[in-house]
């Protein structure tokens, strides 16, 4: 058999540190052609400064980055940006004023001018910015701004997309439809991509994998659903949405809440633990704690709770309360319209298989999550 083709981008082990701090720590991950993968983290954990050594801005202390197989960064070897064949994109645009749409796409190539006006065009095209060649930066809107600055990164063909918060200087409204423009002409292209980002809806959204970084690490990777319906820890649930906490202690292996006994399998005995819970998968059961003709096992034991207020965001309504057993305070997520009063006493249950259960202290980076039943 023939031998697998490289990985467009592979890393190994990167390191970086600045005044003896480490930003980046051991940092690996790998990229196909054609795919999409998202460092998402807080700012300052580490992901931008992963995408400059990349990028060949910034150097690593250690580690490798080899692309298409071949060392760039590491072993003693520093390739220049300009020589990596990689593409950059950033929030600010950084359109040449002076140029034209199309003397801006058509900056970075070094061909006949024939090939180059053909280049421009084919890309134009693709960004459906046809007939925009002619126009100044300052004529365009700014998600016509960020379509250039894409097809001009894509005009010399890199083999790897580098793309650091792209989106975040678009208004809500434009940002959905730049993101599916850039998402299908990357793949057309089979351009590796490595996209940083702090919005997990972004990630979402656009990446075929998902690398979770904090303090310079990658604690989880996977694809997104993966990522997000079995977090590594606490943290990385909620950095995805917002979450319920029950905090209790594991006896035998069953934690005791105001939904009945959970099994706590893992934990020992005395140990405190917590429960997390999303709030869409906190259900209001109108059918006087599920006594009714149709309750469903995996809900488990009703708990009644006050409301303390409630809001419609759009969407959904989202309601807090608290509850009878111990005061706990709780968050329920509803789909459409849905404002009970204050004072309100409501049913409560929880999906017993979308909890997930840690340990109350800090969980260790790279601990595992385990199901709570």
């Amino acid at each position: 058999m023939p031998p697998a083709p490289p990985l467009r981008l592979d890393v190994s082990h990167l390191g970086r540190s600045f005044g003896g701090r480490p930003v980046v720590d051991d940092v690996s991950l790998a990229v196909a052609p054609g795919q999409v993968t998202c460092l998402l983290g807080p700012s300052g954990c580490g992901k931008s400064t992963t995408l400059r050594i990349i990028a060949g801005v910034d150097r690593a202390d250690r580690g490798e980055v080899r692309i298409d197989g071949r060392t760039v960064e590491g072993q003693g070897v520093h390739v220049p940006p300009e020589a990596r064949s990689v593409g950059l994109m950033f929030q600010d645009f950084a359109l040449f004023p002076h140029l034209t749409v199309a003397g801006n796409v058509g900056f970075g190539l070094r061909t006949d001018r024939a090939e180059k006006s053909r280049r421009v065009g084919e890309l134009l095209e693709k960004v459906e910015l046809s007939g925009f060649g002619p126009k100044h930066p300052h004529q365009l809107s700014g998600g016509e701004q960020q379509r250039v600055a894409l097809a001009r990164a894509l005009a010399p063909r890199p083999r790897v997309m580098l793309m650091d918060e792209p989106f975040s200087g678009l208004d809500n409204r434009l940002r959905d439809g730049i993101r599916d423009t850039t998402l299908d002409v990357l793949k057309e292209e089979r351009t590796a991509v490595l996209l940083v980002t702090h919005e997990p809806d972004e990630a979402m959204r656009m990446a075929d994998e998902i690398a979770l970084m904090r303090g310079g690490r990658i604690v989880q990777r996977g694809a997104p659903y993966n990522v997000y319906n079995a977090p590594v820890d606490k943290a990385a649930a909620a950095f995805f949405s917002d979450i319920n906490v029950i905090r209790a202690v594991s006896r035998g292996a069953l934690t005791e809440t105001p939904f009945g006994a959970f099994l706590t399998p893992g934990h020992a005995d005395g140990a405190e633990v917590e429960i997390v819970i999303r709030p869409q998968h906190l259900k209001i059961d109108f059918d006087r704690g599920g006594r009714g003709p149709n309750p469903t096992p995996q809900d488990g034991t009703a708990a009644r709770g006050r409301v303390i207020r409630s809001r419609f965001m759009g969407r959904e309504s989202l309601v807090d309360f608290r509850m009878e057993f111990d005061g706990l305070k709780l968050t329920a997520s509803v789909p459409g319209v849905f404002l009970p009063r204050p004072d309100t006493d409501l049913w409560l249950m929880i999906r017993r298989d979308r909890c997930f259960v840690f340990p109350a202290s800090r969980a260790p980076q790279g601990s595992s999550a385990s199901r709570a039943m």
